[in-house]
C-alpha cells in the first residue's frame, strides 16, 4: 500500500487540504473522507501526467 503525508485543516463547514509532496494542489470536501477521496482523485491525476509542469517538494542536505 502507498501512503502519502497530507496537510488538512477545517474552515467553517469545509475540510481544506494538499499532498505535501504537492503543496500547489489543494482540494476541499464537505467531510474529512471526502477530502481524502479528493486528495486521492489528485494524486491520481499527477501520476497520469495530464497536469503539465507539475512541481514538487523536495529535501537537501546541507553540511
Amino acid at each position: 500500500m502507498n501512503t502519502k503525508e497530507f496537510v488538512y485543516w477545517q474552515e467553517e463547514n469545509m475540510w481544506i487540504g494538499f499532498l505535501k509532496e504537492y503543496p500547489d494542489y489543494w482540494t476541499q470536501g464537505y467531510t474529512f473522507e471526502e477530502l481524502k477521496d479528493n486528495l486521492k482523485d489528485i494524486f491520481a491525476e499527477i501520476i497520469s501526467g495530464t497536469i503539465p509542469n507539475i512541481r514538487k517538494t523536495g529535501e537537501l542536505e546541507i553540511a
